[in-house]
């Protein structure tokens, strides 16, 4: 019975998929050096404006503003009895968390494109190998004259994948759909 909470030892994990998570590692971190600096700086501010403690300065902080501008701490003078300057202070800080929090995922979007080019560029050539082991089945199968007895057209499956007619399709929708 296996443990699924267990990490693996590396020694049970193919040599292959060990390098491909080194190359994904290593992509990401060279993505990462390469944002600029005020990438990074919108990345770390909005890291901590979604963090708890960010959370618990803000309860602190309005909570004690609110508290001592109702009179509910006593010996504290009322700054801003009509909490005018909370609000505006509130609104401000919210635009820029806001400008933040979307350069960031604008950040994770562009990752994110990025990402899904690979798996196209990946199924596609495993399509394109799959359709030459095919073809190459085929003529082994011809050659030697098995029956295959397989009941599908074999045409339709070595035909050469056009993408750019797919996605013209997909734009388009199904024929007969409607």
């Amino acid at each position: 019975m296996t443990d699924h909470g267990k990490i693996p030892d590396q020694e049970s994990i193919p040599r292959s998929v060990l390098r491909n998570i080194k190359s994904i590692r290593q992509w990401r971190e060279e993505r990462r050096a390469k944002r600029s600096r005020s990438d990074k700086v919108a990345d770390a501010i909005s890291q901590f404006a979604g963090s708890m403690r960010f959370v618990y300065i803000h309860l602190v902080v309005f909570g004690g503003w609110i508290l001592a501008n109702v009179g509910l701490i006593p010996g504290i003078p009322r700054w801003d009895p009509s909490l005018v300057v909370l609000a505006m202070a509130a609104s401000v800080e919210a635009i820029f968390l806001s400008t933040f929090v979307l350069i960031n995922q604008n950040q994770m979007t562009e990752e994110a494109e990025e990402k899904a080019e690979l798996d196209l560029q990946v199924s596609l050539l495993t399509e394109q190998e799959t359709t030459r082991l095919m073809v190459m089945t085929q003529a082994i199968v011809d050659h030697l004259g098995i029956k295959t007895g397989t009941g599908f057209d074999l045409e339709d499956l070595v035909q050469e994948t056009q993408p750019e007619v797919i996605l013209d399709a997909v734009a388009k929708g199904a024929p007969g759909e409607e």
